[in-house]
Formats: C-alpha cells, sequence, structure tokens
C-alpha cells in the first residue's frame, strides 16, 4: 500500500497509473478530498482506498462513506459506529483491528489482550469485514539486534494466528490480512508474515 499523506492527487494519479492500486490516508479530510478528487479524473478506476490513521468519533461517517478499508479500529464503540454509518448500497467496509504490540503508553491500539474481544464483537457486525490486524511497533535504536527488530512482528504474527484459530467458520475464510512494516522496517515485517506493507518515503520520497 502506498502511504499517500500529504501528497498531492497529481502524484497519487501518477503512481495510480504506474500500477498502484492501495492508497493510505491518515487524516480524514485530507484522505476524502483525494478520493473525490481522483474520482473526477479517474471516473471508471480501481483503487483501493485505506484509512490508517487515529479515528475520532465524529469523523466516523466520512470513513464508512468514502474509505474502502480501515486499520485503526482499536475500540467497540468506533467499530459500532462504522457499521451503523456504512452505506447499504456499498460492499462491506473492510476492518483490521490496530494493536498497540509494543505496549506504548502514547499509542493508540488495543492491548493483545483485547484483541480477541474485539475481533469476535466486529466479526458479528452487518456492513464490516474484519480482514485482520495492524500494528506500528515502537521504533528501536539503530544498535537493535536483529532479533529484537522482529520480535514486535513476530508477535503479532502469533496473535494472528491465535485469534484466526478462534473465529467461526465463515470469518475465517476473509481474516486474511497482516498490516505492518514501512519504509523503515518492511522487510522485518515481511519476514516475520506480513501480508500488507504501508510505504511512503521509499515510494515517494522524505515528506516536505
Amino acid at each position: 500500500m502506498a502511504a499517500t499523506k500529504t501528497h498531492a492527487v497529481p502524484v497519487i494519479q501518477a503512481a495510480f497509473e504506474a500500477g498502484m492500486r492501495d492508497f493510505g490516508e491518515n487524516y480524514v479530510q485530507e484522505g476524502v478530498d483525494k478520493i473525490v478528487a481522483l474520482q473526477q479524473l479517474l471516473p471508471n478506476h480501481s483503487a483501493h482506498w485505506h484509512f490508517i490513521g487515529p479515528i475520532q468519533s465524529n469523523k466516523t461517517r466520512l470513513i464508512a462513506e468514502h474509505f474502502d478499508w480501515v486499520h485503526s479500529v482499536d475500540r467497540l464503540k468506533i467499530a459500532q459506529r462504522l457499521s451503523e454509518q456504512r452505506p447499504e448500497n456499498q460492499p462491506a467496509l473492510n476492518i483490521c483491528l490496530q494493536v498497540n504490540i509494543s505496549h506504548e503508553p502514547s499509542k493508540r491500539g488495543c492491548t493483545p489482550s483485547e484483541a480477541l474481544m474485539l475481533a469476535l464483537a466486529v466479526s458479528q457486525m452487518p456492513h464490516l469485514r474484519l480482514r485482520g490486524l495492524m500494528a506500528i511497533p515502537a521504533p528501536l535504536a539503530e544498535s537493535a539486534s536483529e532479533q529484537e527488530q522482529q520480535a514486535p512482528f513476530l508477535a503479532m504474527h502469533t496473535l494472528f494466528n491465535q485469534i484466526k484459530s478462534t473465529l467461526p467458520n465463515n470469518t475465517q475464510a476473509h481474516f486474511d490480512t497482516l498490516s505492518m512494516g514501512m519504509s523503515a522496517d518492511y522487510q522485518h515485517a515481511i519476514a516475520a508474515g506480513s501480508t500488507m506493507v504501508r510505504i511512503g518515503s521509499a515510494l515517494f520520497g522524505e515528506r516536505t
């Protein structure tokens, strides 16, 4: 997935024309503006839009109405609002649960122990499709060992498998996404089992 926060629509259009199909946005209004603009430029495009930023309750309707995926659901209230506000004429909204795998007080995300109960609840909600888990591990010092760098990703992979084995059979089939890894650490994430990485600066350069 291309993380396109702060990048202009022409940059996204160029990425689409080069073959990119999945785009991730962190800010609701900025993302909605880009979704609308790209639809006007390319009316029949096949892009998928992912919301990957923190979710405020007063922004859930815009997310439910415009995005295809949400990677940052971390509490029941947000999931319920997204389910209630997803338009009936649109496909189910794909959901990943954000897990605070490094237990950082300043970071959003449910705890690993909360993730199973939240997954079971979301799997029963109409208009939502539970797809997997998402994590942003704490940054480590450059001196960190290979094992230390990979540990949180491996922990997420283990949690993913634990939750999948507990879900009802009709939900297991599409619980297939482990969203983790960014420009600085995607190689460790992929080695640990990531199925979707979120790449910004490695594709578009550093933001100015």
